[in-house]
């Protein structure tokens, strides 16, 4: 019922290959016949409709199968990924989990809590009966937030025809990018081809081993990818399309990705756990610019603030307050540029670092700093002050090993001919290697 479009593509191209995993091929049909079982074991287990049901796993053939069976089931999905144990424990208790689903030794089903303790966004799905998607914030600028979905509003775009294409998996499971390269692949009847291990040599490995054609992934990705030179080592001739999102983009990256890659087309994407990821333009290859353009979405901007009204934009937090406006806008916290039917993503409202009553944005801050000499990445953020409330900080990655304190006076030589003084980094931190958790996204502290 809630997949039949999916099910009857995947019956119509039963014999094409639906996904790649650890060098095994899967077919559609084995898809839907595994789908179909699993469909029967989460009713014997007792999941049914309206159950809360963590998913902890990574991209394969069988945590495809249950996510698909438990929508059709009608469950509330929370999808995760290698969770440390005290968010774990937060999420079963924000979330009102009922069962867990993980593969890590072994397959395992766990009842959790069988109370049937809800929640007013819970009880919006029953009256739609329909099935639900929780995703969890990164919580990188503070405690993790829960959105809640109408799962099959997400869904809908997926019945627009897109490209057949051999695609990498490269974001996570608990990552709605990740989600929407799966569902897109399989909607449109191309290959999935997924990966644990992202280091840039095992990627570029994989686009020669599988022709793949679209690698989705991060800037902080393409920056390794360019500081590794992986990219030699492998014939990549099959990419045509490499989309980035997550982060911002370092200017100077993106030209370096353009050399390296002249045919390929750069894509930039924009995507939030709240409102998933919307059909977007760049301007050009190597442009920060992007057009949201589509039916299924409107955007304005007020006081600077992108705001965006979708049917897919999520019901609500289960653990913040609401984001929307009195008719109906959700405030992405995004603060941006605009130039005729574009937009440039300034950063969110929330990394602003407020200097004595100034504003600065660290990725403004950032994208000066990587353009000076031996710089392989910086970080840039605010450290409480007595005296200005905020002082700028950046920590630095060097490219080759220099004297450290010739270096930083150099670089804030270089920020005081190109930034107001009070976004000049008061305090430089030299830093081995570059800071990266496993999201691909920046560690500040």
């Amino acid at each position: 019922m809630f997949i039949d479009f999916f099910i009857e593509q995947f019956n119509k191209n039963d014999k094409k290959i639906a996904m790649v995993w650890e060098d095994k091929l899967t077919t559609y049909s084995w898809l839907v016949n595994r789908i179909t079982f699993w469909e029967d074991k989460l009713k014997k287990s007792g999941i049914t409709f309206g159950s809360r049901v963590v998913l902890d796993a990574t991209f394969s053939p069988e945590s495809i199968s249950i996510i698909f069976a438990l929508i059709e089931s009608g469950c509330i999905i929370i999808p995760l990924f290698k969770p440390k144990n005290a968010l774990k424990e937060e999420i079963f208790h924000e979330c009102k989990v009922n069962f867990l689903i993980s593969f890590k030794n072994s397959f395992k089903i766990e009842p959790i809590n069988k109370e049937i303790t809800t929640h007013q966004l819970f009880d919006q799905l029953y009256d739609r009966k329909h099935p639900g998607l929780i995703l969890i914030s990164s919580g990188t600028s503070g405690k993790p937030k829960a959105a809640v979905h109408d799962f099959l509003q997400l869904l809908k775009k997926f019945h627009n025809p897109g490209k057949k294409l051999t695609i990498l998996n490269f974001l996570l499971f608990d990552h709605w990018g990740g989600l929407n390269t799966m569902f897109y692949t399989l909607s449109n009847v191309g290959t999935l081809v997924s990966t644990d291990n992202r280091s840039t040599d095992n990627v570029c490995k994989i686009i020669q081993e599988y022709n793949i054609e679209l690698l989705p992934t991060s800037p902080t990705f393409l920056k390794l990818l360019l500081l590794s030179e992986s990219y030699k080592k492998y014939d990549l001739t099959s990419l045509k399309i490499i989309s980035y999102g997550t982060e911002s983009m370092p200017i100077n990256i993106l030209t370096e990705i353009n050399k390296i890659f002249p045919q390929v087309k750069i894509k930039q994407t924009y995507g939030l756990i709240e409102i998933g990821v919307l059909d977007s333009k760049s301007e050009k290859n190597n442009s920060l610019w992007i057009k949201l353009d589509s039916q299924d979405y409107k955007t304005r901007v007020i006081d600077g603030i992108l705001q965006i009204k979708s049917n897919s934009t999520m019901l609500g937090y289960l653990n913040a307050p609401n984001p929307f406006t009195e008719d109906g806008w959700f405030i992405t916290g995004d603060r941006v540029e605009i130039k005729n039917e574009y937009f440039k993503i300034l950063g969110r409202n929330s990394d602003l670092i407020n200097v004595g009553g100034e504003k600065v944005y660290p990725d403004e801050v950032e994208k000066i700093i990587e353009t000076f000499e031996n710089v392989a990445d910086v970080t840039v953020y605010g450290e409480r002050n007595q005296i200005l409330g905020n002082i700028v900080c950046a920590k630095i990655t060097l490219k080759t090993e220099e004297d450290h304190a010739i270096f930083i006076k150099k670089l804030k030589n270089y920020c005081k001919s190109k930034l107001a003084k009070f976004k000049v980094p008061i305090k430089i931190e030299i830093i081995d290697k570059i800071q990266y958790n496993y999201r691909f996204k920046k560690i500040i502290h």
